[in-house]
């Protein structure tokens, strides 16, 4: 199904479920949602069980929220149970958050395997790698025939025990991780073999991908994109095999950071940006936007110390914005780059000392550039040589200043632990609304006046 395609009618969507992905039923639930919240609840409850965890879990976080408060206990007792344990973890946290109460009766109703599952991920901080990692896995002992581990993994298909399987995890007496062979592989070889005589062949050839459980999740998901990874084992204390986490959890993590980001950039919080309160979500952006107001207020200030030249020479309120316009974009084109790849991990202290060089060199030569071209548009537009001489010196500076202020400011928030992404936009524009400002009035009261 097309996403453009989602379902509107509530029993339509009851008659296709069968043949629906959770993603899909998902979408078509949010559409109804806002034609009718009573028909978003009356199809959530009739849902089946297998796959209702799966459904509420792509909803968005007000929605789930309201599912949570909506489904009974037995219902979200169903749905959990149906779900592999990084999920069962998450969304028993999530309702914990919301009913203590009732996240405790759901977790009781699970089998005692499941909640000693859940009890082992809940230790993990949400930015450790043991968080997302999922303790379902298929692993067979070094001393084990291919062949009846192959049988093994046909009863855990069979009994729907375990899913998304790419590769067999080869561990010894101690559970210590010793290699690791995709599937495609295995069936070729000889199924009478152990797994020892096969690592015994070549001991490199099937060494295994692995992280530490409390490795920070942005490392690991550097180390799926490094490697172009499906899977990766998940290790422990001496190298215990204890999970592995899956490429859809870290495709969520990567989408998690690159929103966070460009939500941080424009000062908005992404969590008030999803909720239906629409005074709280405005009061929120406020907050950025008063402190821009005091920026603003601040190169006004500027603007009012060469009031008397504005006054004798009309033309530089016509060209101000010009020059504050091209050293906001370049700035915020140069800041762009910075928090992505500082995001990316691609630059450190070794070179970012290269990476401010580059972006100034870049900034200096667009600003020659549009330097000369505005230069002779002032020229002919005004009738006077030397105002373009003015504009096309002060764009020189403006567009310096942006590009060493905008690769500049992210790295010296990085250095005192705040997140780049945070108020570089604010503080950028500040600089060069009041550099672009400064530069060519006061270029204009020397040269013109």
């Amino acid at each position: 199904m097309q996403t453009e395609d989602y379902i509107k009618e509530p029993n339509e969507l009851l008659d296709k479920i069968d043949s629906l992905h959770p993603s899909d039923i998902a979408y078509s639930l949010k559409k109804i949602y806002k034609t009718s919240s009573d028909d978003f609840y009356f199809v959530l409850k009739q849902l089946p069980d297998e796959i209702l965890g799966e459904v509420i879990l792509e909803l968005p976080d007000n929605l789930r929220e309201d599912a949570y408060g909506e489904l009974s206990i037995a219902q979200l007792t169903d749905a959990v149970d149906e779900l592999d344990s990084d999920d069962q973890t998450d969304i028993i946290q999530e309702i914990e958050e919301l009913d203590k109460a009732k996240a405790k009766e759901i977790f009781e109703g699970l089998e005692e395997e499941d909640q000693q599952e859940i009890n082992w991920l809940k230790r993990y901080e949400n930015d450790e790698a043991g968080a997302y990692m999922q303790t379902e896995l298929f692993s067979a002992n070094i001393d084990e025939k291919i062949g009846d581990s192959i049988l093994r993994l046909k009863q855990l298909k069979d009994q729907d025990a375990i899913e998304n399987i790419h590769q067999v995890f080869i561990v010894n007496n101690d559970k210590t991780l010793l290699a690791s062979i995709s599937l495609e592989d295995l069936i070729i070889f000889n199924f009478d073999k152990t797994y020892a005589d096969i690592l015994s062949e070549d001991e490199n050839k099937h060494k295994p991908f692995k992280v530490q459980d409390d490795e920070d999740i942005d490392s690991v998901a550097k180390f799926f994109e490094q490697y172009d990874l499906n899977v990766v084992a998940v290790v422990g204390y001496q190298g215990m095999l204890i999970g592995r986490i899956t490429s859809d959890d870290i495709i969520d993590v990567i989408e998690q950071n690159a929103t966070e980001q460009i939500y941080q950039l424009a000062g908005v919080n992404e969590e008030f940006e999803h909720a239906d309160n629409t005074f709280t979500t405005a009061k929120k952006r406020a907050i950025w936007l008063f402190i821009n107001l005091g920026t603003a207020i601040l190169a006004s200030l500027v603007i009012g110390l060469f009031d008397a030249t504005i006054q004798q020479y009309v033309a530089l309120a016509i060209l101000m914005p010009i020059v504050a316009s091209m050293g906001g974009n370049a700035g915020t084109q140069t800041l762009a780059v910075m928090v992505r790849q500082l995001a990316l991990r691609e630059i450190d202290y070794e070179n970012s000392k290269d990476a401010v060089k580059k972006e100034v060199l870049i900034s200096i030569f667009n600003g020659f550039v549009f330097a000369l071209l505005m230069g002779l548009v002032a020229s002919f537009w005004f009738s006077t040589p030397m105002l373009g001489v003015v504009i096309g010196l002060s764009m020189i500076i403006n567009m310096f200043s942006a590009g060493f202020f905008g690769a500049s400011i992210p790295l010296l928030l990085k250095k005192l632990n705040i997140d780049p992404a945070v108020g570089s936009t604010v503080l950028l524009t500040t600089v060069t609304d009041i550099v672009g400002f400064f530069s060519f009035l006061g270029l204009a009261k020397i040269i013109l006046l």
